[in-house]
């Protein structure tokens, strides 16, 4: 096996960086210098899901797995990215199929909107994003998808009321990414390794991830 490229589609976790409005601001200070410890060390705070992030099926779903209890198979997997069409903000199951693949089924997907070229602390960057319509809920899951990523903030759009695209794939025990980047650094319809690991927290309905896609020759 030889790594041909490694392609990095996290986001950086800055102060000040845009994230879900209601979620609480970073805060990276230093709290150890090399100045007056010898070393550097930071102190870290926000949400879970910050930046790119992990959302387990327990996020939205009570009997749903927590992060730390993911079963890693569906976590480090082959996986393709799609671009469908959408209007408005959702994405409906019509678009999801006219990209589809028979071989798709079962692994991991990642959905490139172009969204993450808006990034910003803007209304549109962080109410107006596009997302998965309900009507793909049971075509995921029937396809057998473990892992569903997304470049917004959110795997639907903010304009559903109670998330029901999230507790519906959570049903199914599908794990989803938010908040990605740079998938268009992907070919679509390219085999890639996905990786997407996220902080092993006790009992969490999600964590930030450091996620890349491996290009294997």
């Amino acid at each position: 096996m030889r790594i041909n490229k490694i392609i990095d589609l996290s986001v950086t976790v800055e102060p000040g960086m845009a994230t879900w409005p209601t979620n609480p601001e970073v805060i990276i200070k230093d709290v150890q210098t090399f100045e007056n410890d010898g070393y550097k060390e930071e102190l870290y705070s926000s949400s879970t899901h910050t930046g790119t992030h992990i959302d387990a099926p327990l996020h939205m779903y009570p009997p749903g797995t927590s992060v730390d209890r993911i079963d890693l198979s569906y976590l480090i997997l082959e996986g393709y990215c799609i671009r469908p069409a959408f209007s408005g903000d959702e994405i409906h199951v019509d678009a999801i199929r006219r990209v589809w693949k028979d071989h798709y089924d079962g692994k991991a997907i990642l959905v490139n909107t172009g969204w993450d070229k808006k990034r910003a602390k803007t209304r549109q960057w962080q109410y107006e994003f596009p997302g998965l319509a309900e009507d793909t809920i049971d075509f995921f899951g029937k396809h057998g998808t473990r892992l569903i990523g997304i470049d917004t903030l959110g795997i639907e759009p903010a304009s559903h009321s109670g998330f029901p695209v999230h507790r519906g794939l959570e049903k199914y025990g599908i794990t989803f990414i938010e908040d990605m980047a740079n998938l268009h650094s992907l070919v679509a319809d390219k085999s890639y390794l996905i990786v997407a690991l996220p902080i092993k927290l006790k009992d969490a309905g999600g964590s930030m991830a450091r996620v890349v896609a491996i290009d294997l020759a």
